[in-house]
């Protein structure tokens, strides 16, 4: 299977605890990126949520395992008490450069 053409999104949603008792479900996307590897697979990171790295050894199975880290990741932040990142307001580009290679 190619890679899509696309840079694939996750969706997760999260749960926040708001101060007069109620659950507050958040949806949030991340952006992954997948690399496909000389010996086979694919190795998965999700730039906005540093360290979160996988592998899948096709691209379906990649992005299964990509969302499995970012959803422990953004566990792992929540039971610290720490900020969860978003891409909001995150622009992207595509810079080509001419090198000699």
């Amino acid at each position: 299977m190619a890679i899509p053409a696309r840079i694939p999104f996750i969706r997760h949603r999260i749960m926040y605890y708001h101060e007069q008792g109620c659950n507050i479900m958040r949806s949030l996307n991340y952006r992954i990126l997948l690399r496909k590897e000389p010996e086979g697979g694919y190795t998965v990171t999700v730039p906005t949520l540093p360290g979160c790295v996988t592998y899948g050894e096709t691209v379906d199975e990649a992005i299964v395992m990509a969302r499995e880290a970012i959803e422990l990741y953004i566990e792992h932040l929540q039971e610290k008490g720490e900020e969860i990142p978003t891409e909001e307001g995150l622009l992207e580009y595509t810079l080509t450069v001419e090198a000699h290679a």
